[in-house]
C-alpha cells in the first residue's frame, strides 16, 4: 500500500501533462476552425470560475480572510498577468506557429521567473555548483529560445501525399514556384510574430509569479484567490471582446462539437481539475517535483500533433526544445540543491522547496501550484 501511495503523485502528474497536451491540441484545432481567440479565453475563464467557486466557498468558508480593496487590486493585476494577457499572447503565438512550438515556450517560464526574481531579491546566485547550474541553465534556455525563434530548419516529417499532389497538379511549375516563395516569406513573418508573442507570454507569466508571491501573503486562500482571479479575467476579456475587438453575437455561439468540447475541456479539466491535481501534488512531493514534468507536455503534444494534425516537425524545433528542456532541468536542479540543506533537516521525506518559497513562507506554494497550468 505504501509503494502504491508513493506512485500516486507520479501517476497524477503524468495524467495532468497528458490532459494539457490534449488541451493545447484542442485549442489549436478550434482556432484553426475559426473560433475567435478572445471569445475562447473569455468562455474558458467563465467555465473555470463556475467550476472553482463552489469548491472555494465550501473548502475555505471558515478560513477565508477578508477581501480588502488592496487585495482586490492585487488580484486584478494578477488576472491581467496570469490569465488575460498571458493567454491572449499564447493563443496569438499558437495561431501563428504550431502547438509543439508553443509548448516549448512554456518550459521557459521557470527560467524567466528566475531572472525576474533576481532584482527583487527573491532569488540569489551563489558561487557554488547550484548557482553555476542556475546560470548555465538560464543561458541554455535562452539559447534554445533563440534557436526556436530564428531557425526553423528542414522538416523532419513528410507532407501528406494528397496535399502535395493536389498542389503540384493545380498549377504550372512557374506558378508553383511563385506560390512556394510567397508562402515561405509569409510563413517566416507569421513565425516571427508567433515567436515574439510566445516570448511575451512567458515573460508576463513570470511576472505573475512574482506578484503571486505577495498575494499569497496578503490573501492566503488558494481556491478563493484563484476563483476570483478567473472571474476578474473573465470580466477583463469580456470588455476586450465587446469594446476593443467589437465581437458581434455570432462568434459567441458555439456551433460545432469541437468548439463546445474545447471550451468545456479547457475550463473544467484544464483550469479546474488540472489546478486541483497539481495543488495536491505540490502538497505531496513539492513544487520542484511538479514542475519537472513540464517538458512532457511538449513531447506528448508533439506526438499528438504530428499524428493527428499532420503538423510539420522541424529540426530547429527539436534542437531548440532540447536546449530549453536541458536549461529547465539545470535551473530546477540548482534550486533544489540550494534548498536541500535547510529542508532536509525538517522535511527529509519531501522534496526541497525553492529559495523563493523559503523566503516568503509556506503560503507561497501558491506561486508554484499553477506553474504547470498551461496558459
Amino acid at each position: 500500500m505504501g509503494s502504491c501511495n508513493s506512485w500516486k503523485p507520479t501517476l497524477t502528474m503524468v495524467g495532468v501533462v497528458v490532459v494539457f497536451a490534449v488541451m493545447n491540441t484542442l485549442i489549436k484545432m478550434a482556432l484553426d476552425e475559426g473560433m475567435h481567440a478572445t471569445v475562447l479565453i473569455t468562455l474558458r475563464q467563465l467555465i473555470a470560475t463556475l467550476f472553482l467557486a463552489p469548491i472555494a466557498y465550501f473548502r475555505e468558508r471558515k478560513t477565508r480572510p477578508k477581501l480588502t480593496a488592496e487585495v482586490l487590486v492585487y488580484l486584478f493585476f494578477s488576472a491581467v498577468l496570469g490569465a488575460s494577457l498571458t493567454q491572449w499572447l499564447f493563443f496569438l503565438g499558437l495561431q501563428y506557429t504550431t502547438a509543439t512550438f508553443a509548448c516549448a515556450f512554456i518550459n521557459m517560464t521557470p527560467i524567466f521567473t528566475f531572472l525576474v526574481a533576481l532584482p527583487y531579491g527573491l532569488e540569489k546566485v551563489n558561487l557554488n555548483i547550484a548557482g553555476i547550474a542556475k546560470v548555465g541553465g538560464t543561458v541554455l534556455g535562452f539559447s534554445g529560445a533563440m534557436v526556436l525563434a530564428l531557425y526553423q530548419g528542414p522538416s523532419l516529417t513528410k507532407l501528406s501525399s494528397s496535399s502535395s499532389s493536389s498542389s503540384s497538379s493545380s498549377s504550372s511549375p512557374m506558378a508553383s514556384a511563385a506560390v512556394v516563395a510567397a508562402g515561405h516569406v509569409g510563413g517566416a513573418h507569421r513565425w516571427a510574430i508567433g515567436s515574439v508573442a510566445l516570448l511575451g507570454g512567458s515573460a508576463c507569466w513570470s511576472l505573475w509569479f512574482i506578484l503571486q508571491s505577495r498575494i499569497a501573503r496578503k490573501y492566503p486562500a488558494l481556491y478563493s484567490g484563484t476563483a476570483l482571479m478567473f472571474f476578474l479575467s473573465f470580466l477583463q476579456m469580456a470588455v476586450v471582446a465587446l469594446a476593443i475587438d467589437r465581437v458581434s453575437l455570432p462568434p459567441w455561439i458555439l456551433r460545432t462539437k469541437l468548439q463546445i468540447i474545447t471550451v468545456l475541456f479547457v475550463g473544467i479539466v484544464g483550469s479546474g481539475i488540472g489546478f486541483l491535481a497539481m495543488s495536491w501534488c505540490v502538497e505531496q512531493r513539492g513544487p520542484v517535483f511538479t514542475t519537472a514534468f513540464t517538458p512532457l507536455i511538449q513531447i506528448i503534444a508533439a506526438a499528438i500533433n504530428v499524428i493527428v494534425l499532420r503538423e510539420q516537425l522541424h529540426l530547429g524545433t527539436v534542437i531548440g526544445s532540447a536546449l530549453v528542456i536541458m536549461g529547465l532541468y539545470f535551473v530546477l536542479w540548482g534550486k533544489s540543491k540550494e534548498a536541500s540543506p535547510s529542508s532536509s533537516s525538517s522535511h527529509p521525506a519531501k522534496e526541497a522547496v525553492p529559495v523563493l518559497q523559503q523566503q516568503h513562507g509556506h503560503d507561497d506554494q501558491e506561486t508554484t501550484n499553477v506553474q504547470m497550468q498551461t496558459v
